[in-house]
């Protein structure tokens, strides 16, 4: 799985995520690609998840970029745990994605095998996406 080596903080404020995507909005890398239309957070556990799912569809054919990476600690706090108390422990880490971020990019297969792959891929993930080729 994803996370990354060295916090700055290691609890941090939700944040607010308005607006599309500014960067990392184009298939920069591959062929194909898998484009988020919503926004969310994307855990370290279905990115990898996603990411098994297309590379054994392929069999381990062709290329795969991961285009996100879970930078942001969630915390949560144990099971019937009162108010109060303070902020729960670290329980693990995600990608935030905005409509129009590029998950994952694919080359080095046949266009209706990439297709494939991404849907499987996104069966992975809680928002919508989109299968996208690089133009």
């Amino acid at each position: 799985m994803l996370l990354p080596r060295k916090l700055k903080h290691r609890k941090i404020f939700k944040g607010s995520y308005a607006g599309p995507a500014t960067r990392g909005f184009t298939v920069d890398f591959g062929d194909y690609g898998l484009k988020c239309m919503e926004r969310g957070w994307l855990t370290s556990r279905q990115i990898e998840a996603a990411r098994r799912a297309m590379t054994r569809y392929v069999k381990r054919g062709g290329k795969i970029w991961v285009r996100v990476f879970p930078h942001k600690p969630v915390t949560s706090k144990p099971a019937e745990v009162g108010m109060g108390g303070g902020k729960g422990a670290l329980d693990h880490f995600v990608a935030v994605v905005k409509p129009g971020t590029i998950i994952f990019e694919m080359s080095g297969v046949e266009p209706e095998v990439a297709e494939e792959a991404m849907r499987l891929a996104a069966h992975k993930f809680p928002i919508k996406t989109k299968f996208v080729r690089n133009n």
